[in-house]
């Protein structure tokens, strides 16, 4: 009597694969420089979301064969590792410039508008100017040059990339400057961002002249 065949020892799921999250490169701006024969700057901002402060733009012209190690996307890297790459960016970058748009400012136009009018005051006050730019983001703003947008250009672009650290650290900067001159916020922890302490803060000390009062979650706290 022949003797069965062995059962084939169950499998088990095939690990899915890792996601590589691509590294930030010059590809898309060679592409620019080539085709409108000037130079390209990244342009990026940060602190569109908080509930206090103004919001901030940088924009950086980097040289191909000068790039500081370690540029990614600002959401990505620790406290340290900006400061640190500020400096390297400042150093090497053939320009850079950085811009702000006012609480009030912010109020006036709305948080859209005011941040093209830091981006604008960003490119403007690089000391090449730029034939072009790529701007992080899905909206064409009104900027002094071309602009070719860039849906998640933070992780695509480096000159973005770069853009967003500085644009990052001249606002945290900032907001530590704000936390001195209006203590009892905390914004030199959370930066202007919706927290619990933000939100006892506010409840105990009403706004200050930095928060931004028209927005729905401000009013909705001060009314409750």
């Amino acid at each position: 009597m022949k003797s069965a065949p062995p059962k084939p020892k169950p499998r088990g799921k095939a690990a899915a694969p890792k996601l590589v999250r691509p590294i930030p490169t010059l590809a898309l701006e060679t592409l620019l420089v080539d085709s409108s024969g000037g130079p390209v700057c990244g342009v990026d901002e940060a602190g569109r979301g908080p509930w206090a402060g103004p919001v901030s733009a940088a924009a950086v012209i980097l040289h191909p064969d000068d790039l500081p190690e370690g540029v990614d996307d600002s959401k990505v890297l620790t406290a340290e590792r900006r400061a640190a790459l500020e400096i390297e960016i400042k150093a090497r970058a053939v320009a850079w410039g950085v811009g702000f748009a006012s609480v009030d400012e912010i109020a006036e136009l709305n948080i859209l508008h005011a941040t093209g009018l830091a981006m604008c005051r960003a490119v403007e006050a690089l000391s090449v100017q730029p034939v072009a730019a790529l701007v992080d983001g899905n909206y064409r703003f009104k900027l002094p040059c071309e602009v070719q947008t860039v849906v998640g250009g933070d992780g695509l672009s480096l000159s973005i990339a770069a853009a967003s650290i500085l644009a990052k650290t001249a606002r945290d900067r900032l907001m530590i400057e704000l936390d001195a001159l209006y203590p009892g916020y905390g914004f030199a922890s959370h930066k202007g961002y919706n927290a619990p302490a933000h939100q006892q803060a506010l409840r105990e000390l009403g706004p200050c002249p930095e928060h931004r009062r028209a927005w729905a979650p401000i009013k909705a706290l001060l009314e409750g």
